[in-house]
């Protein structure tokens, strides 16, 4: 049986991806700061443990591994998933305490995660594991207003292609699934801001054909791996010329 340790998973498309975990047959260690959420998600399901935890700090996410281990021995996969969408505006718009706390989630987090693992995939034996980051269409394209949460996710890109080159030595795969409007509390509520601009709603899909689409890349082989992958919504307006 393998473990897999999710971030964000709370909510949304972690939350979502947990439960496709767990009905999987995987022992899932769920990662969020909202320890009542997280025993709602965790149950009373013998393969699930409830970490509550701040991806921000490094301390915290070297505590859930370890946590993990302690547990069921060693961590196979990770879905480096926590993040944040702040408040939307022009660059000199937005409040600057949302541009630090986005990087502070969708990077530190990322990374602090990232390296907590990692450390424990090069020195478990059997050696090895996937880490698989949540970017975003945005890691390609920008919503309007986007710049905190955009550049961020165009930071992920970047920390997905290095932890695939640097663990290679040590059979560490890592990977990153862009998501297209999977339908979540964050989605719903850009739709109603989008209502009350008078702007078109977005079309979104189920968010549990995100979550299958996470556990296809974990359940590849050790020979291979998917790099990058984008699920979305199939009317999105993602490729195309205005």
């Amino acid at each position: 049986m393998r473990t897999i340790l999710i971030t964000g998973a709370s909510s949304g498309i972690g939350r979502a991806t947990a439960e496709a975990f767990l009905a999987d047959g995987w022992r899932v260690a769920l990662v969020a700061r909202r320890a009542p959420l997280l025993a709602e998600v965790a149950g009373d399901h013998p393969n699930a443990l409830a970490l509550p935890a701040d991806v921000t700090q490094l301390a915290e996410m070297e505590d859930a591994v370890a946590r993990v281990v302690t547990r069921w021995g060693r961590l196979d996969a990770v879905f480096n998933n926590a993040g944040i969408f702040t408040p939307q505006g022009t660059i000199d718009e937005i409040d600057v305490s949302d541009w630090h706390q986005s990087l502070a989630v969708n990077l530190t987090g990322m990374f602090n995660t990232a390296r907590a693992a990692f450390a424990q995939m090069r020195a478990q034996d059997p050696q090895g594991g996937r880490i698989i980051n949540n970017g975003s269409l945005s890691a390609h394209a920008p919503r309007e207003g986007s710049i905190c949460y955009t550049t961020t996710k165009h930071g992920v890109t970047g920390l997905t292609k290095t932890l695939s080159l640097d663990g290679r030595p040590f059979n560490i795969a890592a990977g990153q699934i862009d998501i297209g409007n999977a339908r979540t509390d964050l989605v719903d509520a850009l739709n109603e801001r989008r209502r009350a601009d008078g702007k078109p709603l977005m079309d979104m899909m189920n968010v549990k054909e995100a979550a299958q689409s996470v556990l296809h890349m974990a359940n590849m082989p050790a020979s291979a791996n998917v790099l990058f992958q984008t699920v979305l919504a199939t009317k999105m307006p993602f490729v195309g010329r205005g």
